[in-house]
């Protein structure tokens, strides 16, 4: 049977800006090589995979190459999808059932608001020069579960970075965030994100960096609601608000393509 997929622009409020995710709506769920297949085939930085439950739906998300234990923008492009095609009305919770827990997300203001676990990053050891593998100024902030967190000391910096992406590769991570202090008044922080290990060069927009840059951000900056912009040639804005162990991360998201998987 067809199953509906859509692709969503997330972060953004403007069609082929942002971070592009595929959903898929399945009625049940599919063998893991089918979804790692389909999204090869998407050939996106994510495609999220929705199935309904008794107490929300089933939620997973894979790169072109393997699965991954959180994404915010295909969770972001989900809640959208729910809501625009009536699955979820507006006043509902969207319960996400997924490798990292239960998340949430609700709408606010125009924007979709998503409930994720704090991931702060944690003193390291280095075991590399991030310096070398960014070609650009930067020093070690830390590590948290799944990516490394690099400070460099501007935006000039920040936009000038030419990864190593081999080396990058060979990072026992899922990716690294790479963040400055806003000098905007727009804009508390900046950042980019490289995972090339996981098939992503450079993500556009990448909510789940925001669960480590929250808690980094708003202790340094002290404030509990930031926001912030996403340096990559699309470039994107997502809201943060720091909520104990909880992350709330924010974003705007458009319909750019309906169609169904056969």
């Amino acid at each position: 049977m067809a199953a509906p997929i859509f692709i969503v622009d997330a972060f953004t409020d403007r069609p082929f800006a942002g971070n592009p995710a595929a959903v898929c709506l399945l009625e049940k769920e599919r063998p893991h090589q089918w979804m790692q297949d389909v999204a090869r085939e998407m050939n996106l930085s994510e495609t999220a995979f929705l199935v309904p439950g008794e107490d929300g739906y089933l939620l997973r998300w894979f790169t072109p190459a393997v699965e991954v234990d959180l994404c915010g923008h295909a969770t972001l492009a989900s809640a959208h999808i729910l809501l625009e095609t009536g699955r979820l009305s507006p006043e509902s919770r969207a319960r996400f059932h997924t490798r990292s827990g239960l998340l949430t997300a609700t709408r606010r203001d125009g924007w979709v608001e998503m409930d994720f676990p704090a991931e702060p990053a944690e003193s390291c050891a280095g075991s590399f020069d991030p310096a070398e593998i960014l070609g650009a100024p930067a020093y070690l902030v830390g590590k948290n579960r799944m990516d490394y967190l690099v400070e460099v000391p501007d935006e000039s910096a920040l936009r000038e970075i030419q990864p190593d992406f081999e080396s990058l590769s060979r990072l026992p991570c899922r990716g690294m965030i790479v963040t400055c202090r806003s000098t905007c008044r727009e804009f508390d922080f900046l950042s980019r994100f490289f995972a090339p290990g996981a098939g992503i060069p450079e993500d556009p927009v990448t909510g789940s960096a925001h669960c480590c840059l929250g808690p980094y951000w708003g202790k340094k900056l002290g404030k509990t609601a930031m926001t912030a912009f996403q340096a990559s040639a699309r470039g994107g804005i997502v809201r943060v608000g720091l909520a104990g162990e909880r992350v709330l991360i924010g974003g705007a998201a458009v319909t750019v393509l309906r169609g169904e998987m056969e």
